[in-house]
């Protein structure tokens, strides 16, 4: 008898007719899945895929200039309704599904269409894992961290849909490798804990470099990343427990 299929993350990426629907909409989907291995280990599984999208509307110059997509490429595509659910939704081997800022696809991705499903943000998860990487775009990390069997020329063109989701599997096996996917899940469900200080006076200092007056002026600032890291290293400070690697749901698998 043949064993069962493993379980599966779903990474995807899409490009969009801009940001805010229901103004815009998705113009493709990509994805590559992300496997456990019978010897305990993540990998990439499969060859992944692509779908353009037909957005039902005209697709700006301005975000053309990104992906290159036009009207012409998409104008005899299926529409989002018709294809999301079976990309999003491989019932039942997935556990998740994952994007890099996943908050982005999070908007287009509703739980409608997912089932429900729980999302991992390879660039929250990025911000605990590897502080010390100069830049979180999926492309800065790429090239920082050079992931073992990535096939250059598989991940381009960058800003393309299964290109992007390629690398970022890349990524998020990784991390799978470092941290459970509890873990994952719990800080991708919270804001971005930053490395690093963004701006003013102590920008590129890390926060425990910075002076309890200047730390608190963080704690009413718009960006919800900055808030969620100045109110973490002020419980840091005062003897609160750490948000960070040592969670204790980081022990489990799922």
């Amino acid at each position: 008898m043949a064993p069962p299929p493993p379980s599966i993350i779903r990474v995807i990426d899409l490009e969009t007719t801009g940001d805010k629907p229901p103004v815009h909409a998705v113009c493709e989907i990509g994805w590559q899945d992300v496997a456990l291995g019978p010897d305990g280990r993540w990998e990439l599984q499969g060859e992944g895929g692509n779908r353009l999208v037909n957005p039902g509307r005209g697709i700006p110059p301005l975000t053309m200039a990104i992906h290159h997509i036009r009207d012409e490429d998409v104008a005899d595509a299926p529409y989002w309704h018709d294809v999301a659910r079976p990309i999003l939704d491989p019932w039942p081997r997935r556990v998740a599904l994952a994007a890099h800022r996943a908050s982005f696809e999070e908007q287009f991705c509703t739980p409608a269409l997912t089932r429900g499903a729980d999302w991992i943000c390879t660039w929250k998860c990025a911000l605990r894992l590897w502080p010390d990487s100069p830049g979180f775009s999926n492309q800065m990390l790429r090239y920082w961290r050079r992931p073992e069997g990535m096939e250059h020329e598989r991940g381009l063109p960058a800003h393309r849909a299964f290109p992007d989701a390629y690398v970022t599997a890349f990524h998020l096996r990784d991390m799978l490798n470092e941290a459970s996917v509890a873990q994952l899940i719990e800080w991708s469900s919270q804001p971005g804990l930053l490395p690093r200080v963004r701006y003013g006076p102590d920008r590129g200092k890390e926060w425990s470099e910075i002076s309890e007056d200047s730390l608190e002026g963080f704690l009413t600032d718009r960006d919800e990343d900055v808030r969620f890291t100045a109110e973490t290293e002020l419980a840091r400070r005062r003897g609160g427990a750490p948000v960070g690697r040592g969670s204790s749901t980081q022990r489990l698998l799922f």
